[in-house]
């Protein structure tokens, strides 16, 4: 009884701040924002576990639960070594499609020695606050000493598929070899083994695991769940940030061709924007807006937004609400600009209201609610 009391408690209270919080008007939906959780260091990844608890990774190495509910948070025992390493860590996590059943959950993060690191995922299943049966099932090939570019986003598809983003790890030309994973987008089983209709599943071309490559440094990565099609953004150099819809076997080109230019420089890298058998992005950013995280809206508390795209903003500092025809990019608002800090990742909750994390020493998770 005590319990049910402090929870309406809290949620009257939570109620109460959202009817006082400042209102942000966009064109097609007004919100507010709340924030859930404060001094995070450096969050860069979540999934739901329920409508009421979320899992967040630290970039120095901390798996948290958080607690929608109650505003506790409590730190997931049982992680092996993880390396932070420039801009490498604990990266993403994602949770199994059948976690009720099996729970599984992934992590993606930094690890290696003698300054050569590379991006791993690993699997465990969480057993209260701790996990078990913690298994390595991919490790990128080849580790470089590069402290940049790891990825990694992590997202299942409707038939099970894990995908795993990657990045170029500052090594510009291991993008267009397929002896090697940087700079690929990997394809697997949930188990870590490779899927028989992968492009190169016989390895005779590339690596067995790859799906795509010629990626500069993938940071989103969402699922469209209206016709389970896969979506991921990329960082590019000086302009030519890029979104892109893989192909299967498909090269998009990076450092061959790009929208961008050399850092501080502004000279030519490679051969242009266009080569044939080289993919076009979707769409691309110039100048760069530094993306991170991505999520299609698809619930009924924004009808507003429903099926715009939206994506963190690092070097603006804001949300970008990105709307589509199709595959064609039709308009781009941005929200929130300098408002809350850097926008490390984007989520739509159980509940249909929108979540994002704050990269910082200070970091934060909000969430957007509409505007009463």
């Amino acid at each position: 009884m005590l319990s049910r009391c402090l929870s309406a408690l809290i949620l009257m209270f939570v109620f109460a701040l959202t009817a006082l919080a400042d209102v942000f008007e966009s064109e097609k939906q007004n919100f507010v924002v709340e924030t859930l959780f404060s001094k995070l260091d450096h969050p860069w990844g979540m999934d739901f576990l329920s409508d009421k608890e979320l899992l967040i990774t630290e970039r120095s190495g901390k798996l948290l639960i958080a607690d929608l509910m109650t505003a506790e948070i409590v730190q997931v025992q049982g992680l092996p070594e993880i390396n932070e390493y420039g801009q490498g860590g604990l990266l993403d996590v994602v949770v199994h499609p059948d976690f009720a059943e099996n729970q599984w959950i992934y992590l993606s993060y930094a690890k290696g020695k003698s300054r050569r690191y590379g991006t791993e995922v690993l699997r465990a299943k969480l057993t209260r606050q701790s996990l078990t049966e913690v298994e390595t099932i991919f490790i990128a090939q080849p580790k470089v000493s590069g402290s940049r570019h790891f990825g990694s986003r992590l997202v299942f598809d409707q038939d099970g598929y894990l995908f795993i983003s990657l990045g170029d790890r500052g090594d510009r030309a291991l993008a267009q070899e397929l002896d090697s994973h940087i700079g690929s987008l990997v394809r697997l089983n949930d188990d870590g083994t490779v899927p028989e209709d992968n492009p190169f599943a016989d390895g005779k071309k590339a690596l067995p695991e790859i799906f795509s490559y010629g990626h500069r440094n993938i940071q989103g990565m969402t699922l469209k769940t209206s016709d389970q099609s896969l979506w991921l953004h990329e960082h590019g150099p000086q302009g030519g940030d890029e979104l892109n819809q893989p192909r299967a076997g498909k090269n998009y080109g990076w450092p061959v061709i790009t929208y961008g230019v050399n850092y501080g420089l502004g000279t030519k890298i490679g051969e242009g924007t266009h080569k044939q058998g080289m993919e076009q992005p979707v769409h691309y950013w110039v100048p760069s807006i530094a993306p991170s995280g991505m999520a299609f809206y698809d619930a009924d508390k924004f009808p507003g937004w429903k099926d715009s795209l939206f994506i963190g903003s690092l070097k603006f500092s804001q949300l970008v609400r990105l709307e589509l025809k199709g595959n064609t990019v039709i308009h781009e608002e941005r929200l929130l600009t300098g408002k809350f800090g850097r926008i490390r990742d984007v989520s739509q909750g159980p509940g249909g209201l929108i979540y994002l994390l704050t990269d910082s020493g200070n970091g934060k998770l909000l969430r957007l609610s509409p505007a009463s």
